[in-house]
């Protein structure tokens, strides 16, 4: 039996990568994934690492070429390859772009290409203005169809009391939900 298809778009909350690449094995275990990184992730080397291993880390697990034209994830649609789009992390940048229709990268062409087809997008918020300027877009995405969330929490509430981040490990079986077509729940966890 075939594995459904995973699109897998990552943007840059850099500190997030390593929580999400530990998650990876156990995805690719339920789904064939293809990698998708934004300009800003596949070109900038931070305190958390290089661009270029982050990108070769991803290719090995996957076994996948990473995409980061929005040429290469323009066909996602058309040609129906994805049973359903992630993006972990979603940046608070990406969730506004994705509130407001706008695509001007690879991974928000991925989104949009893949929703075309009604099928399931499923975001990991990781910004730290979620309970602040962000909050009025991830309040227009919960309410629009075939937008799922992974449960999310408040990461450090006594220094960044706007701040709130993904349960990477949730991924997995918000997708498998998602693909139901439920959310999974609660959306809104404690913090850890």
């Amino acid at each position: 039996m075939n594995k459904p298809t995973a699109g897998l778009g990552l943007t840059g909350s850099f500190c997030t990568f390593s929580t999400l690449i530990e998650e990876l094995p156990v995805i690719c275990g339920q789904f064939r994934v293809i990698p998708v990184l934004s300009a800003t992730a596949a070109k900038t080397d931070t305190r958390f690492g290089k661009a270029e291993d982050w990108i070769r880390t991803l290719e090995e697990i996957t076994g996948e070429k990473v995409r980061t034209e929005i040429t290469e994830t323009e066909p996602f649609g058309p040609r129906k390859i994805l049973d359903i789009m992630i993006i972990a992390p979603c940046t608070g940048n990406t969730l506004a772009k994705l509130a407001w229709g706008i695509t001007d990268t690879s991974v928000t062409m991925a989104a949009k290409s893949h929703l075309r087809n009604g099928g399931p997008l499923l975001l990991a918020p990781s910004t730290n203005d979620a309970l602040g300027a962000a909050a009025k877009n991830i309040g227009m995405l919960l309410n629009q169809k075939n937008v799922y969330f992974v449960p999310f929490f408040q990461d450090n509430c006594q220094s960044k009391p706007r701040s709130m981040v993904a349960s990477m490990p949730h991924i997995l079986p918000a997708a498998l939900a998602a693909l139901e077509g439920v959310q999974l729940e609660p959306i809104i966890l404690p913090p850890t």
